[in-house]
């Protein structure tokens, strides 16, 4: 069994159970060859992210239980497509990344530093 790392250089945590999220909707955020999105950033969810995803025809609040979907709220921790992270970023609302269950490809795309800032209180 191949160990995954999160983008600390260290194993890869589940982001959440509840809901449950993951392209592969097992709590983790790890994509495959199949996830077209690549869900690699774990984020604690905010309003100003959700309504910026509303805006731009992602919308992440509606309940599709046919897609065992919920529909999130903000608190709750979600796998995102590590492009929508990064394009929230860069207008300014980019919710907290929570760096221990991000998996390490999200690298990739965007800088660790980035994430780091997710998390400082005048950035959200």
């Amino acid at each position: 069994m191949t160990i995954e790392l999160n983008v600390l250089g260290t194993e890869l945590v589940p982001c959440s159970y509840d809901p449950l999220t993951g392209w592969r909707r097992d709590g983790c955020c790890h994509g495959d060859d199949g996830d077209p999105g690549r869900h690699l950033v774990c984020a604690r969810m905010t309003v100003g992210f959700l309504n910026f995803q509303m805006e731009r025809g992602n919308d992440l609040i509606t309940p599709r239980p046919e897609m065992r979907f919920r529909g999130l709220a903000p608190g709750d921790r979600w796998c995102v497509c590590v492009l929508r992270w990064r394009e929230a970023y860069e207008a300014g609302c980019a919710p907290p990344a929570v760096l221990e269950s991000t998996h390490a490809a999200a690298l990739d795309y965007v800088l660790i530093d980035w994430l780091r800032r997710s998390n400082t209180p005048e950035l959200r």
